[in-house]
């Protein structure tokens, strides 16, 4: 039976690791709907009761080194990846054990070898979890600490913290175990020989995207109103004790922060994160300072400088985007269309017409071609590609262009593009010369899979490992309880 990329003879091997960056990722990928829901579906903590009557408290699950596996623990686990979005349909309690194992396994080893983490980022990373989460509960502290059954923001900080620098701490371990690993071309090919051909992986269908962004223009007078707009809210903070937080949150149109009054995740003056104008801004200012308005390219702002903690800057911002005249918005979508009847003449190329008229830089000069940000090419496989895109060049042919359509990204509320796909090579068997760079991404894989496997079955044999009660009875894929073969 042949197989999709995705599901290759060797993805039983790779099971284990998919499980554990999916609970890794779980803690941050709660999206608002799931944390209300998991407030309101929430069962009540039951207590297990034994047949002979004694109620059974949590108990020890498994040691692994210095690091303990409660029963509480694989609980959890499966708590915050169905949280996360996870199917838990076919992931047993077994499974789920031996995840946990590994991870230990990782974070023990990485401390026996000294593996040097940053604490500032894992507290500043910390930082944005919680506030996330804040965002998520309507910026309720007390309604977020019921969510997590925790006492205290303190409490819930130090164990997102905990998880975070436990996480780094075995990614850091499993990077250091494969940094080094690399394939030859002949390994490639025996890698490839060794797949029987009923086996071999079928390379999804693959295509060139190309497109023309043209995005309305913006008036000096549309800014003028939102500059003195601005203005006039720093002036009622400042001479009339007005509070910038509710101004935030009646006006300000950035998403993101306006439930928080503006509160932004911390800057930090050695992680150049945010936009160079903003940093610019909110470093010049002292600490209880108001900027005055500056514009970036998600619009206008003014910065609150609330409080310097050594590196560290608490800011709030209110963020204001002038209005887009109705005119620009026809004058857009006329222009486009003038383009595609060009190109649908032979009158000029897509590539020329994107090169002269496109207004996205990073597109422009490629002739519109769209970066793949996965593979590093202009290749796009259908089956990974992003849904939003996936429909808007679902029905078109090699050398068609689309019709004029509405956009919009993190900067632009609203712009306009052409579409168009080329060079589309269907679905088909992978083959060695034609696929090269793909089998070799699987050899690699499957090599630092091997090498993972290996590196895992020397600790264990080195490292303290107790497994308690029923767990003695699961089938791991490795060998926890150290049997002889």
């Amino acid at each position: 039976m042949q197989l999709k990329i995705n599901n290759l003879k060797f993805l039983n091997r790779m099971k284990y690791i998919v499980i554990c960056v999916s609970m890794l990722l779980s803690y941050t990928t709660i999206t608002a709907q799931e944390i209300i829901e998991e407030e309101v579906k929430k069962e009540e903590k039951k207590v297990e009761t034994r047949s002979d009557g004694r109620i059974k408290i949590d108990g020890v699950a498994a040691v692994v080194g210095e690091f303990v596996v409660l029963d509480s623990d694989i609980d959890e686990q499966f708590k915050q990846l169905k949280a996360g979005g996870v199917s838990i349909e076919n992931i047993t309690r077994c499974q789920m054990v031996g995840q946990l194992l590994e991870s230990k396994l990782y974070i023990h080893q990485a401390i026996q070898d000294s593996i040097v983490i940053n604490d500032a980022e894992i507290r500043s990373y910390t930082d944005q979890q919680l506030n996330a989460f804040l965002r998520q509960a309507n910026g309720s502290m007390p309604r977020l600490l019921k969510i997590f059954s925790k006492k205290s923001e303190q409490e819930l900080r130090a164990d997102i913290y905990e998880i975070n620098k436990n996480n780094s701490l075995a990614q850091k371990m499993q990077e250091k175990v494969i940094a080094e690993i690399e394939v030859t071309p002949e390994e490639v090919r025996e890698y490839y020989n060794d797949i029987p051909k009923s086996e071999r992986p079928i390379i999804g269908t693959e295509l060139k995207i190309a497109q023309i962004i043209v995005i309305p223009k913006i008036t000096q007078e549309e800014k003028q109103k939102v500059i003195d707009r601005l203005n006039e809210f720093r002036t009622d903070i400042l001479e009339n004790g007005a509070s910038f937080n509710t101004k935030a949150v009646l006006y300000s149109q950035d998403t993101g922060s306006k439930a928080r009054g503006g509160k932004l995740d911390p800057m930090i003056r050695s992680r150049p994160r945010n936009i160079k104008e903003f940093r610019d801004v909110a470093f010049s200012l002292q600490e209880g300072e108001i900027s005055e308005p500056f514009e970036t390219i998600y619009g206008f702002h003014i910065i609150y400088l609330e409080k310097i903690r050594g590196q560290e800057y608490d800011v709030r911002h209110i963020l204001l985007r002038p209005e887009i005249p109705q005119i620009a918005i026809d004058e857009a979508k006329q222009k486009l269309k003038d383009v595609r009847k060009k190109i649908i003449a032979g009158e000029i190329s897509f590539a020329d017409a994107a090169r002269e008229v496109s207004e996205q830089k990073e597109t422009k000069f490629e002739g519109g071609l769209l970066l793949n940000s996965q593979t590093g090419d202009y290749s796009f496989d259908l089956t990974n590609m992003e849904p939003s895109l996936y429909a808007q060049i679902e029905g078109l042919k090699d050398g068609e262009i689309s019709e004029v359509l509405n956009d919009a990204d993190r900067v632009n509320e609203m712009r306009f593009k052409l579409l168009t796909v080329s060079d589309r090579v269907d679905e088909h068997e992978a083959e060695f010369a034609r696929d090269y760079v793909k089998v070799r991404e699987f050899a690699l894989n499957d090599k630092k899979l091997k090498a993972i496997e290996k590196w895992q079955k020397e600790k264990i044999i080195e490292t303290y490992v107790k497994l308690n009660g029923e767990h003695r009875k699961c089938e791991f894929n490795s060998n926890w309880l150290k049997k002889e073969k």
